[in-house]
Protein backbone atom coordinates (compact mmCIF):
# COMPACT_ATOMS: atom_id res chain seq x y z
CA UNK A 1 0.00 0.00 0.00
CA UNK A 2 3.05 2.24 0.27
CA UNK A 3 5.93 2.72 -2.14
CA UNK A 4 8.96 4.58 -0.86
CA UNK A 5 11.65 6.11 -3.06
CA UNK A 6 14.47 8.62 -3.01
CA UNK A 7 17.06 6.90 -0.87
CA UNK A 8 20.71 6.57 -1.73
CA UNK A 9 24.27 7.14 -0.65
CA UNK A 10 25.13 10.62 0.56
CA UNK A 11 28.04 12.20 2.38
CA UNK A 12 27.66 13.57 5.91
CA UNK A 13 26.10 17.00 5.78
CA UNK A 14 24.27 16.22 2.56
CA UNK A 15 20.57 16.10 1.77
CA UNK A 16 18.04 13.65 0.39
CA UNK A 17 14.34 13.84 -0.26
CA UNK A 18 12.28 10.72 0.30
CA UNK A 19 8.87 10.24 -1.25
CA UNK A 20 6.06 7.88 -0.38
CA UNK A 21 3.16 7.05 -2.67
CA UNK A 22 0.14 5.66 -0.87
CA UNK A 23 -2.56 3.58 -2.47
CA UNK A 24 -4.92 3.60 0.48
CA UNK A 25 -8.40 4.98 0.42
CA UNK A 26 -9.26 8.01 2.52
CA UNK A 27 -5.59 9.06 2.63
CA UNK A 28 -6.60 12.59 3.55
CA UNK A 29 -7.99 11.50 6.90
CA UNK A 30 -5.04 9.31 7.88
CA UNK A 31 -2.20 10.67 9.95
CA UNK A 32 1.05 9.58 8.28
CA UNK A 33 4.52 8.81 9.52
CA UNK A 34 8.05 8.11 8.36
CA UNK A 35 9.85 5.36 10.19
CA UNK A 36 13.35 3.99 10.00
CA UNK A 37 15.01 0.73 10.90
CA UNK A 38 18.60 -0.38 11.34
CA UNK A 39 19.58 -4.04 11.50
CA UNK A 40 18.91 -5.62 14.85
CA UNK A 41 16.66 -2.84 16.07
CA UNK A 42 12.92 -2.24 15.90
CA UNK A 43 11.42 0.17 13.43
CA UNK A 44 11.16 3.65 14.93
CA UNK A 45 9.02 6.64 14.10
CA UNK A 46 11.06 9.67 13.08
CA UNK A 47 8.37 12.06 11.88
CA UNK A 48 4.63 12.19 11.57
CA UNK A 49 2.16 14.62 10.10
CA UNK A 50 -1.47 15.22 10.88
CA UNK A 51 -4.23 15.28 8.32
CA UNK A 52 -4.04 19.07 8.13
CA UNK A 53 -0.26 19.20 7.89
CA UNK A 54 1.00 19.69 11.43
CA UNK A 55 4.33 17.90 11.90
CA UNK A 56 5.91 16.18 14.87
CA UNK A 57 9.53 15.02 14.97
CA UNK A 58 11.72 12.71 16.98
CA UNK A 59 14.39 14.59 18.92
CA UNK A 60 17.13 12.91 16.90
CA UNK A 61 16.06 14.59 13.66
CA UNK A 62 14.41 17.75 14.88
CA UNK A 63 15.64 20.80 12.99
CA UNK A 64 17.12 18.72 10.17
CA UNK A 65 14.19 16.86 8.60
CA UNK A 66 10.91 18.24 7.28
CA UNK A 67 7.84 16.11 6.63
CA UNK A 68 5.13 17.21 4.22
CA UNK A 69 2.11 15.71 2.54
CA UNK A 70 -0.01 16.21 -0.54
CA UNK A 71 -3.46 14.79 0.01
CA UNK A 72 -4.46 15.23 -3.63
CA UNK A 73 -1.51 13.09 -4.75
CA UNK A 74 -1.73 10.73 -1.78
CA UNK A 75 1.93 11.30 -1.04
CA UNK A 76 4.10 12.15 1.92
CA UNK A 77 7.69 13.38 1.64
CA UNK A 78 10.61 13.62 4.00
CA UNK A 79 13.22 16.27 3.26
CA UNK A 80 16.39 15.26 5.07
CA UNK A 81 19.13 17.85 5.56
CA UNK A 82 22.42 17.85 7.42
CA UNK A 83 22.49 14.08 7.27
CA UNK A 84 24.63 12.22 9.78
CA UNK A 85 26.03 8.68 9.69
CA UNK A 86 23.55 7.83 12.44
CA UNK A 87 20.72 8.49 9.97
CA UNK A 88 21.75 5.42 7.98
CA UNK A 89 18.75 3.11 7.89
CA UNK A 90 15.94 1.77 5.76
CA UNK A 91 13.15 4.32 5.72
CA UNK A 92 9.47 3.42 5.51
CA UNK A 93 6.22 5.28 5.48
CA UNK A 94 3.00 4.08 7.01
CA UNK A 95 0.02 5.44 8.80
CA UNK A 96 0.47 6.63 12.39
CA UNK A 97 -0.10 4.56 14.36
CA UNK A 98 1.20 2.11 11.79
CA UNK A 99 -0.94 -0.56 10.26
CA UNK A 100 0.68 -3.99 10.60
CA UNK A 101 1.24 -5.99 7.42
CA UNK A 102 1.03 -2.88 5.25
CA UNK A 103 4.71 -1.96 5.09
CA UNK A 104 6.31 -1.23 1.75
CA UNK A 105 9.79 -2.27 0.71
CA UNK A 106 11.37 0.84 2.19
CA UNK A 107 14.20 2.88 0.78
CA UNK A 108 17.81 2.60 1.94
CA UNK A 109 19.59 5.72 3.11
CA UNK A 110 23.31 5.45 3.67
CA UNK A 111 25.29 8.38 5.05
CA UNK A 112 28.99 7.81 4.66
CA UNK A 113 32.11 9.58 3.56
Amino acid sequence: QYVESGGGLVQPGGSLRLSCAASISLFSIVEMGWYRQVPGEPRKLVARITTNGNPNYADSIKGRFVISRDNAKKSVDLQMNKLEPEDTAVYYCNAWPFVPNSWGQGTQVTVSA
